[in-house]
C-alpha cells in the first residue's frame, strides 16, 4: 500500500483495541470513558502526523435531547449527557460545506460488538489518518461522528445533528452499520432522492454491492431494525448512502461478534470503498449544491459485485413500460394470427394465464401449510444452522407441486392437444404474467420492478431468436440450450439477488420474537423465488412428453427431509466455535411493586423473567433447566401498561405471553436504587392535570404511560410536545444518560374526567443495570451458568415501580 491508501491491518489494530475494552454500554465507564480516552488517544496522534494541507479540529460533545420515533411500537425517546467524539478534516481556509461520516462505538450489552460497530469506527480512523496525510487539500470539508449512543435506539446521531454547530454545514453522510459479521458491506439504502450520491457511489467506489431491491425490503419495515441513517433524513434533512455488512448475522449482538471474526479483507473492502466515495464526495462540486439535484429516487443494483448500473427512476419507468408495451404488441399480434381463431387464440392464452395463477396459489397454500404443520408440532427452525433443509423440504415440495398441477393439467385438461402448441401456449402466458407484473410494480411506484423488465425483455428476445425451434417437434439438446443461453441473465441475477436475501433474512428469523412462525415466512420466500425460477419451464411440462423422473425425485427428496425434520434430527441451533449459530436468551431479575393512589404497596413480586427471542421460546432449553415449565408461565396483568412487565422496549406485540417465563426468585436491592417523586400537581383550565415528575436511577429506565378510561394524555415536556403512543394505546418513554447526568425532570398534561374516584392514570418506571455490580443478581448468575452452550443467553436486573395518580 501506498501512504495515500488505506491500510486494512493498522484499522485491525485500531479494532481489536476497541473490542478489548469489552461491552461499551451507554453510560457505562466503558462506553463513556474508556473507549473515548482511546479515541481521542489514536485522533491526536493523527492530528500530529496530519499535513499543512489540512485544518484538523475535535470536539467533545454531550448532547441532551428527546424525539419520537415509530419504530419498533412507537415510542419517546430521551438522553441526557451522552457522548459524541466529532472531527473535522477541512482546507486550511475552512470550508462552508462538508460531507459526514457516522459510525458508533457503543455496544448492546453482554457483547464486544466488534462488527456492529467497532469495525466502522476502526475503518474510519484509518480513513481519517489516510486522509490528513495527503498533501492534497480538500474542497470540502469532512467530518467524522464516532458516535456514542446508537445502540440507545439512533439517540447520539440524533444529538449530533439537532444540536451540534457543524451539523449545519453537513450536506451529505455516509453511515456505516452492521447487520451481520464481516464479508461485503451492502448499500442498502439511498437517498432520499438526489440521485448524485448514488452516482458518487457508482463511479468511486472500488468493490460496489448495492440493490434497491435491499432499500425497497428494508425501508418497507418488514425488517425490525432501523439506522442512523433515519435520523439524518428525519430530523436533519439530509442525504446519504447506508452501508451494512450482512454476512453471518446468527452472531450480530452476541457474545461471538469478536474481532477475529472479521477477516482483514473485508474491512480492506470497505475502508477501500469508504474512502473513495469520501474523497470524491469532498471534491465534488456538486456537494455544495446538493439541493438543486434533488429529483426523484434512482433505480441502482450491482452486477456480480464487478460494477453498478444506476439510473434515474423516471427513466427506468419509461423503459418499464416500453418494455411491457413491446411484450403486449408481441402477445396481441400472435393472437389476431390469423384473425379467424383471434377470440380462440385469446381464450387459450387467458386460460393457460390462469393456470399458472392457480398452479402458484395452490402451490403457496400447500407450502405454507407444511410449514404450519411444522411449526404446531415445535420442529421451527429445523433449517437455522443447516439452509439446505428449508430448500430440500420446501423448495422441493414447491417445484414438485408445480409441476404435479401442471402434469395434470396436461393429461386430463389438454388430452391429446398438440405439445408443440401447448409450449407456445405457456411460454406466452409465462411472458403475460411477468408483463403485467411489470406494469403493476411500476405504476405502484417500486424501484424494484426492474427484475420484472430483466424478465420480460430477455425472454421476449429468446423468444423471438428461436422462434423456429419452438415449432419443431419435441425439445431438442439445441433448443434447449438456446433457450437457456437466452435466459442466462434474468436467471443468474435472480440467484445472486437470493443468495442475498437468504443471506440477510435466515439469521433475522432466530430474533424476530415468539408472533412471527419463521417456518412460514421462509417457505413464502423460498416459494416466490420458486415460482420465479420456474416460470419460464412451466411450458417444458407441456413440451416434453414426462416428467414422472423428476416428480418422483422432487417427491422422495421432500418426503425424506419431511420425516427427518419432524424426528428432529436437525438441531436448530450451533454451538460450533467456528461457525456458532446460537439460540438468544433474554433473562431480566426483576423485583416490582404495584402502589394505590395513596402511595401504598398493594402487591409486589420477585423473579425472572424470561424471553425466548425466536418462535421456539424456550422449548429446547427446558430439559436443561426444568424447573422453568408451564407452572410459571407469565400473566399478564390487564390494568398496568405494557401488562405490568419491564420491557427495555415497546417490543411486546413481537412476544406471545404464553411463551414467557417468570421463575420466583429472592427480591434484588440495586446499590443505586431508583428514585421516583412527584414534584407538584397542578389543575389547569379546561378541567386538565399537569404532573411534574422527577426521576434518578441507573443508565437506562424505561417509562410507562396508562391514562384511565376517560382521562386523555394531552401533552408532555417529552418529544415535540405530542405524545406518540405505542401499539395498544399505552405511552412509552425510553430514558438513558451518560455519565454524571442531572436528575430527569418532566411533565405530563392529562385531561381529566368529572369523577375520578379510581385516579386517572398509571404511571410505571422501570430501571435496567446493563453494568457494574448491579447488572447480576447470585441467583441470576446461577441460573445463566445452567444455559447451554449453544445459547446466547443475556441478563440484567431490573425493578419496576406502578403508581396511580
Amino acid at each position: 500500500a501506498g501512504p495515500r491508501d488505506f491500510r486494512a491491518p493498522r484499522a485491525r489494530g485500531y479494532l481489536d483495541n476497541i473490542t478489548a475494552i469489552g461491552p461499551r454500554t451507554v453510560g457505562s465507564p466503558e462506553n463513556e470513558v474508556l473507549a473515548v480516552n482511546y479515541l481521542l488517544e489514536q485522533i491526536r496522534a493523527i492530528e500530529r502526523e496530519s499535513t499543512d494541507a489540512h485544518k484538523f479540529s475535535v470536539d467533545i460533545q454531550k448532547p441532551t435531547g428527546s424525539f419520537s420515533i415509530d419504530f419498533l411500537g412507537g415510542f419517546t425517546s430521551y438522553y441526557a449527557n451522552i457522548t459524541n467524539v466529532v472531527v473535522k478534516l477541512e482546507p486550511q481556509n475552512g470550508a462552508e460545506h462538508a460531507v459526514l461520516s457516522n459510525c458508533h462505538f457503543d455496544s448492546v450489552p453482554n457483547t464486544p460488538g466488534a462488527s456492529d460497530d467497532a469495525v466502522s469506527c476502526a475503518v474510519m480512523l484509518e480513513i481519517l489518518n489516510t486522509l490528513s496525510k495527503s498533501s492534497e487539500p480538500l474542497q470540502h470539508a469532512v467530518i467524522f461522528l464516532f458516535n456514542g449512543a446508537e445502540e440507545n435506539i439512533l439517540q447520539a446521531s440524533h444529538g449530533f445533528i439537532t444540536q451540534h454547530e457543524w451539523a449545519k454545514s453537513i450536506r451529505a453522510f455516509i453511515n456505516l452499520e452492521a447487520a451481520g459479521v464481516g464479508g461485503k458491506e451492502l448499500v442498502f439504502q439511498t437517498g432520499p432522492e438526489n440521485p448524485w450520491l448514488v452516482q458518487a457511489y457508482v463511479v468511486a467506489a472500488k468493490h460496489p454491492f448495492a440493490s434497491v431491491v435491499a432499500q425497497e425490503i428494508f425501508q418497507s419495515g418488514i425488517i425490525p431494525a432501523d439506522t442512523d441513517f433515519r435520523i439524518y433524513r428525519d430530523f436533519g434533512n439530509v442525504p446519504g448512502i447506508d452501508l451494512a455488512f450482512i454476512e453471518n448475522g446468527y452472531i450480530y449482538h452476541t457474545k461471538y461478534d469478536t474481532s477475529d471474526r472479521i477477516l482483514t479483507d473485508s474491512i480492506q473492502r470497505a475502508g477501500d470503498n469508504i474512502l473513495a466515495v469520501l474523497k470524491y464526495l469532498a471534491t465534488s462540486d456538486k456537494l455544495d449544491k446538493s439541493s438543486e439535484y434533488r429529483h426523484g429516487n434512482v433505480v441502482f443494483f450491482d452486477v456480480l459485485g464487478l460494477f453498478v448500473l444506476a439510473y434515474p427512476a423516471r427513466v427506468g419507468t419509461i423503459m418499464n413500460y416500453i418494455t411491457a408495451a413491446v411484450a403486449f404488441l408481441y402477445l396481441g399480434k400472435k393472437i389476431v394470427q390469423p384473425k379467424t381463431r383471434a377470440v380462440q387464440n385469446l381464450k387459450k392464452l387467458f386460460t393457460a394465464f390462469g393456470l399458472i395463477l392457480l398452479s402458484w396459489v395452490c402451490t403457496l397454500v400447500a407450502v405454507l401449510i407444511v410449514a404450519a404443520f411444522i411449526s404446531i408440532i415445535g420442529r421451527s427452525l429445523s433449517w437455522y444452522t443447516h439452509f439446505y433443509v428449508s430448500v430440500f423440504l420446501y423448495g422441493t415440495a414447491a417445484a414438485a407441486m408445480v409441476i404435479l398441477l401442471h402434469m395434470l393439467t396436461k393429461k386430463f385438461f389438454y388430452k391429446n392437444m398438440n405439445e408443440q402448441y401447448l409450449g407456445d401456449v405457456f411460454f406466452d402466458a409465462s411472458l403475460m404474467t411477468w408483463s403485467i407484473a411489470l406494469t403493476v410494480i411500476t405504476q405502484i411506484g417500486l424501484c424494484s420492478a426492474f427484475i420484472c423488465t430483466l424478465w420480460v425483455a430477455f425472454p421476449l428476445l429468446t423468444k423471438l431468436m428461436i422462434h423456429k425451434e419452438f415449432s419443431q417437434k419435441g425439445a431438442t439438446m439445441k433448443f434447449i440450450m438456446m433457450y437457456m443461453l437466452g435466459l442466462f441473465v434474468p436467471y443468474l441475477y435472480m440467484m445472486y439477488l437470493s443468495w442475498t436475501v437468504f443471506e440477510m433474512f435466515t439469521p433475522i428469523m432466530g430474533r424476530s420474537g415468539s408472533e412471527i412462525l419463521p417456518d412460514v415466512v421462509l417457505a413464502g420466500f423460498i416459494v416466490v423465488f420458486t415460482m420465479i425460477l420456474s416460470s419460464y419451464f412451466i411450458n417444458f411440462i407441456y413440451l416434453v412428453k414426462s416428467t414422472k423422473a423428476t416428480l418422483i425425485t422432487l417427491t422422495t427428496v421432500f418426503v425424506v427431509t419431511l420425516i427427518l425434520v419432524c424426528s428432529g434430527i436437525f438441531f436448530p441451533y450451533s454451538s460450533d466455535a467456528a461457525n456458532p449459530k446460537p439460540k438468544r436468551v433474554f433473562l431480566q431479575h426483576a423485583s416490582r411493586r404495584f402502589h394505590d393512589l395513596d402511595g401504598n404497596v398493594v402487591k409486589s413480586d420477585s423473579g425472572i423473567w424470561i424471553n425466548g427471542f425466536d418462535y421456539n421460546g424456550i422449548s429446547h432449553i427446558t430439559p436443561h433447566v426444568p424447573e422453568i415449565n408451564d407452572t410459571i408461565r407469565t400473566p399478564c396483568d390487564e390494568q398496568a401498561p405494557f401488562c405490568g412487565l419491564p420491557w427495555i422496549l415497546p417490543v411486546h406485540f413481537m412476544f406471545r405471553l404464553v411463551k414467557n417465563w417468570y421463575l420466583p426468585a429472592p427480591e434484588i436491592l440495586p446499590r443505586s436504587p431508583i428514585h421516583f417523586k412527584v414534584l407538584s400537581k397542578e389543575l389547569m383550565p379546561w378541567n386538565k392535570v399537569r404532573l411534574s415528575i422527577e426521576v434518578s436511577g441507573p443508565s437506562h429506565m424505561s417509562l410507562y404511560v396508562r391514562p384511565h378510561e376517560g382521562s386523555t394524555l394531552s401533552t408532555w415536556s417529552l418529544g415535540d410536545g405530542t405524545p406518540v403512543a405505542s401499539l395498544g394505546g399505552d405511552y412509552f418513554v425510553f430514558y438513558s444518560h451518560g455519565l454524571q447526568a442531572m436528575p430527569w425532570h418532566f411533565w405530563i398534561e392529562l385531561t381529566a374526567p368529572e369523577k375520578r374516584s379510581v385516579g386517572i392514570v398509571s404511571l410505571a418506571i422501570a430501571a435496567h443495570y446493563f453494568f457494574g455490580e448491579d447488572q447480576k443478581s447470585p441467583q441470576l448468575s446461577a441460573l445463566l451458568e445452567r444455559f447451554p452452550n449453544w445459547t446466547f443467553s443475556s441478563g440484567w436486573s431490573c425493578t419496576y415501580d406502578l403508581f396511580v395518580f
